[in-house]
């Protein structure tokens, strides 16, 4: 019975603590500019910007070109530019994506 006291208890202890809390602060790993290989430069531009503006507009790059599957919106179609960067793979899943384009920032 001690058990479901301490969990009911730590249940609405919760929900006040996220009231109180502050908005989340921003990784300051993910914040930090990384320059983007020859490869990718020619999607996301050269200059030094932080994962999350990679991230950003290669999904810009993405949807404005259409490379997203119809059907299956996890999977992204690759373009002659793209092809390089997935290391020649046609398709690759999103989850995919972010692993093989971290290969392609210093």
């Amino acid at each position: 019975m001690a058990k479901t006291a301490k969990k009911t208890a730590g249940k609405s202890n919760g929900k006040t603590a996220a009231k109180k809390k502050s908005a989340r602060k921003p990784n300051a790993a993910f914040m930090k500019p990384v320059t983007p290989d020859a490869a990718l430069a020619a999607v996301v531009g050269s200059k030094p910007i932080p994962r999350t503006e990679v991230t950003k507009k290669l999904w810009a790059y993405i949807k404005k070109n259409g490379l997203q599957d119809k059907k299956n919106k996890r999977m992204i179609k690759a373009d002659d530019a793209l092809k390089t960067v997935f290391g020649g793979k046609a398709q690759v899943n999103m989850f995919e994506m972010t692993k093989l384009v971290s290969k392609h920032v210093k």
